[in-house]
């Protein structure tokens, strides 16, 4: 192979065996998340070089059992699989299988023996397998299925530079043929064999048995299969079962002959004695509950030092680039627009670094499994299931992964009932916007010395958000009727240390996907804001000094003092404060102005704009060039009233409505995406809107 090609290699293995941690380490921070064609999918891919200069292309494909799909991520391992002339159809195939439990991983191996593609046999987590007692024959082992087999650890990386060397060199597929289709089939199966020009008999076999999943053959190819079968009366759950038993029935027999020592079933007695705490039905609760305040507690408490050294930071610079650059509209859009929409961005990457590491801590000791069994019970009592919860608790990092997550979902009512409540889950977009605000409003004062209100405050903000989501699913329970009932089947992984560097590896892409995804965004609106808080009617803005000095000529004012009311006169003026002041009369109910009625356009495009535009309007607004976002709020008062802007009742209430309000265009192109159709997101956004709107209303106005 030229040392310029790039061989494509795929990972495929069940839930839980090690994949993840495999990838990180044959690609390092070389790798990127994106979606499958046509799916809204992760599709994990990155880069290796191996032995003798060759580059490989690392494919990380969903968790599955089967070539057999329960649900829309397994769907797609079984269609990469199924298209052998595809873009992500390997030349390679690592399976990872559990050592400590290889019977659940040998059924997909059978089946990837008999599709005759070249497979090498990663026995992972072999540590934990010596610990159990358990002791295999590998020669045996390769010389039965006629494959390379090599034993790893992927936490520490042992057994990883023999992978690389086997990956490097020329492997064929297995000679083995482990499932031959049944004699009556045998015409039909020939006939899609010589149609499709396949070369395996097993591959035209998974042609007649999943002909809706072929989604890259043209749909009369597909209604040719679906006629064929029907014709010759092929029932395809029969002969899918009489194949599982034949497998397993090889799969035993070949346990038999390679494991030499079993596993000593006490060796979990520890992990189980762990569980009869962590998923008590009353201590269970209390300790997830704990673990969230601590979590709440920390995102105030170790980010606090660095966010504001990072505010200070582009305030400085901010007011150095005044002083540095002559006058002009670009350099005064590059120290008012993109300076200050940067800032907004970066000023929250210590929080939002701090609550992917408690995430992904918990799904690296295996907690975050034990949480879905234990809320399952309280789960479906609101309509959900206990694998509603891996879903929900993604979404407080984004709702739109976490939307994707639902397809682990089989029943389709508890899907979509997840889907639709979803993004009531505070995800890291509205972490700016309650950090920021619960700072303003909420002293930073500690219970016990160590506790503060303003992480309890946060903590309450989650909740809410969560409460709204299951209330909101009960509701949707009574009025969705489906005869389906879905079962939660889940297999618990052991407990382990968590592996640092894939609690980095999973920091880091998090962050970098909210720096660039999101800040994209809004870096982009806080110029457009620039722009249309700098300009209006020619008229009305080349009279403004003129105007101002009029009205405020016997007041005796300072000079500072006149230009920050000509800067204050130009912004509300400005094409963007016409529009704030259009909609004040429909949010003056709830406490709100024109320069928030401006932050709440634009943060329909993403939530987190809200942060960047209101450091735009009040770096427009203000001659202190060196205040920080913090101290522009905390100045800004009520023409009205004469107090502050942002009082208690303001804060809660533009709270509340953050907490409620969907204002997240990409999260609503993903509900449609899965759901096929707009009804249900634009039910979305009518439901969470009015709901935002009127709890505003209610906190304002009993609090004012």
């Amino acid at each position: 192979m030229a040392a310029d090609s790039k061989m494509k290699i795929a990972l495929v293995g069940k839930p839980n065996s090690g994949k993840s941690s495999l990838f990180n380490r044959l690609t390092g921070l070389n790798q990127k998340i994106g979606n499958f064609p046509g799916v809204t999918v992760d599709k994990r891919t990155g880069y290796c070089q191996l032995e003798g200069g060759i580059s490989s292309e690392i494919i990380d494909l969903p968790g599955t059992y089967s070539l057999y799909p329960r649900t829309l991520d397994e769907k797609v391992v079984a269609e990469v699989f199924a298209d052998d002339r595809g873009s992500f159809y390997p030349e390679k195939v690592v399976l990872v299988a559990d050592a400590t439990n290889l019977k659940n991983c040998f059924l997909l191996l059978t089946q990837l023996i008999d599709l005759g593609l070249p497979t090498i046999l990663a026995l992972n987590m072999v540590d934990l397998a010596a610990k159990s007692g358990q002791s295999i024959n590998i020669k045996n082992l390769e010389k039965e299925l006629d494959l390379p087999v090599v034993m790893i650890n992927a936490r520490n990386g042992m057994g990883i530079d023999q992978l690389r060397l086997l990956l490097s060199r020329p492997l064929k597929p297995s000679r083995k043929l482990i499932y031959q289709p049944e004699l009556e089939i045998k015409p039909l199966v020939d006939q899609i064999k010589k149609k499709f020009n396949l070369q395996a008999d097993y591959r035209a076999y998974q042609f007649l048995q999943q002909a809706e999943n072929l989604v890259f053959l043209p749909e009369q190819e597909r209604h040719y299969i679906r006629t064929l079968a029907k014709e010759n009366n092929f029932f395809s759950h029969k002969y899918q079962g009489a194949e599982t038993v034949k497998r397993y029935g090889f799969i035993q027999d070949l346990l038999n002959k390679v494991v030499i020592r079993s596993s000593n079933e006490g060796w979990k007695k520890v992990s189980y004695g762990i569980d009869k705490v962590l998923t008590h039905k009353v201590w269970g609760y209390v300790i997830f509950f704990v673990a969230l305040f601590l979590i709440f507690q920390s995102i105030f408490a170790w980010a606090q030092i660095p966010m504001d050294f990072i505010d200070r930071t582009f305030a400085r610079l901010s007011s150095q680039l005044d002083d540095f650059f002559p006058e002009g509209p670009f350099f005064e859009l590059l120290s008012h627009g993109i300076i200050p929409g940067i800032g907004g961005i970066v000023i929250f990457i210590p929080q939002i670094a701090i609550l992917f590491a408690f995430i992904s801590v918990f799904e690296e000791t295996g907690y975050m499994s034990r949480v879905v069994f234990l809320m399952d019970k309280i789960m479906r009592k609101f309509g959900l299931n206990g694998k509603s919860v891996v879903p929900l608790m993604s979404g407080w990092a984004c709702a739109i992964p976490a939307i994707m997550a639902t397809r682990t979902i089989e029943n389709w009512k508890d899907r979509l009932i997840t889907i639709f409540v979803t993004p009531f889950m505070s995800c890291s977009a509205r972490l700016p916007v309650f950090t920021i605000l619960v700072a303003l409003i909420i002293p930073d004062t500690k219970i016990f010395g160590f506790f503060n209100y303003q992480g309890l405050v946060l903590m309450g903000l989650y909740l809410l958000g969560f409460l709204a989501a299951i209330l909101s699913a009960f509701a949707m329970k009574l009025i969705i009727k489906a005869r389906e009932r879905s079962y939660l089947i889940m297999e618990m992984p052991t407990y382990k240390m968590p592996k640092w560097s894939n609690v980095g590896f999973q920091i880091i892409e998090k962050t970098k996907a909210f720096v660039f995804e999101a800040g994209k965004i809004i870096l982009a609106i806080s110029i457009i804001l620039y722009v249309l808080s700098s300009y209006g009617p020619a008229d009305v803005m080349n009279a403004a000094k003129e105007t101002v000095r009029k009205e405020v000529a016997a007041q005796h004012l300072s000079e500072e003092q006149i230009q920050n009311r000509i800067a204050s006169y130009k912004l509300e003026n400005s094409y963007a404060g016409r529009l704030g002041k259009t909609l004040e009369p429909l949010i003056k109910p709830l406490g709100y102005d024109w320069k928030i009625g401006i932050a709440l356009v634009t943060s329909f495009a993403a939530r987190e704009v809200f942060v960047g535009t209101i450091a735009t309007i009040y770096s427009i607004g203000s001659t202190d060039d060196q205040a920080t976002i913090k101290e522009r709020l905390k100045s800004e008062v009520d023409p009205d009233t004469g107090k502050p802007r942002y009082t208690l009742a303001v804060g809660l209430s533009l709270l509340v409505f953050y907490t409620f309000a969907m204002q997240c265009m990409s999260t609503l192109a993903v509900v449609k995406r899965e759901t096929k159709s707009w009804r249900w997101p634009l039910l979305q956004l009518a439901y969470m809107s009015t709901l935002a709107y009127f709890s505003a209303l209610v906190v304002y106005q009993v609090l004012k």
